[in-house]
């Protein structure tokens, strides 16, 4: 399921998104502190943001400004300063959309959809001109041109991670998380055994390169291999 952050500090209107994201399919992770919005986005990865303008300890533009030149992951600012150089200046700095207080929760998750079905449809065309590899979640299905990727489940969840965020570097912990949110317990090493495994499947296309060991740290996807 897409994870959603949502850095608010009014805790009603936290828990009123998170309610009716969860009930359309969504996870949510919430955070109220502007200060630990950035750190809590580093660890947990999630695949669209919805950002307060107005947080305590740090400016919800700074954040964004923060966020997108880290990664190309949707954010939708949500503020009550309906001012128009405010939304002006949120969407010149990365803003994927701006939505003013009050808002219906119904639209914010309509919102929420449509970003994220913009940026699937723009990566898939950026990469796959790339390397001429296509990775689906609709379809649940990788393919490298006409040939259809053997994956796993786990393989398949994996190579979605590194592969939607070129050059960023996961850790295992990371990498665990995002595999196995269901309470398993598992090690290192069994992140370790999907790598190898997804890396066999690869090198038979020339790919298998481009998933890079960090030593210390965890795994990227690196496009120029």
């Amino acid at each position: 399921m897409p994870l959603i952050l949502i850095a608010e500090d009014e805790p009603k209107i936290a828990q009123l998104l998170m309610d009716y994201l969860h009930s359309h399919g969504f996870e949510t992770v919430w955070v109220e502190d502007g200060a630990k919005v950035v750190a809590i986005f580093e660890e947990k990865n999630p695949d669209a943001v919805l950002l307060d303008l107005m947080l305590p300890n740090r400016d919800g533009l700074e954040i964004c400004r923060d966020l997108r030149n880290r990664s190309e992951t949707p954010i939708l600012m949500l503020t009550a300063r309906a001012d128009e150089i405010d939304r002006v200046t949120g969407l010149e700095i990365g803003a994927d959309d701006y939505i003013c207080k009050p808002f219906s929760p119904r639209e914010v998750v309509a919102r929420v959809k449509s970003v994220l079905r913009r940026s699937q449809v723009a990566l898939k065309t950026e990469v796959s001109t790339e390397v001429g590899l296509v990775w689906d979640e609709p379809t649940r299905s990788a393919r490298i041109g006409q040939h259809v990727l053997d994956l796993t489940p786990n393989e398949f969840n994996l190579l979605g991670v590194l592969f939607q965020n070129p050059e960023r570097v996961f850790s295992r912990n990371q990498l665990m998380d995002r595999l196995y949110n269901d309470g398993r317990i598992v090690t290192d090493r069994t992140i370790d055994s999907h790598i190898k495994n997804l890396r066999k499947k690869l090198e038979e296309h020339g790919l298998g390169e481009k998933i890079v060991a960090i030593y210390g740290v965890g795994y990227k996807w690196d496009p120029t291999k």
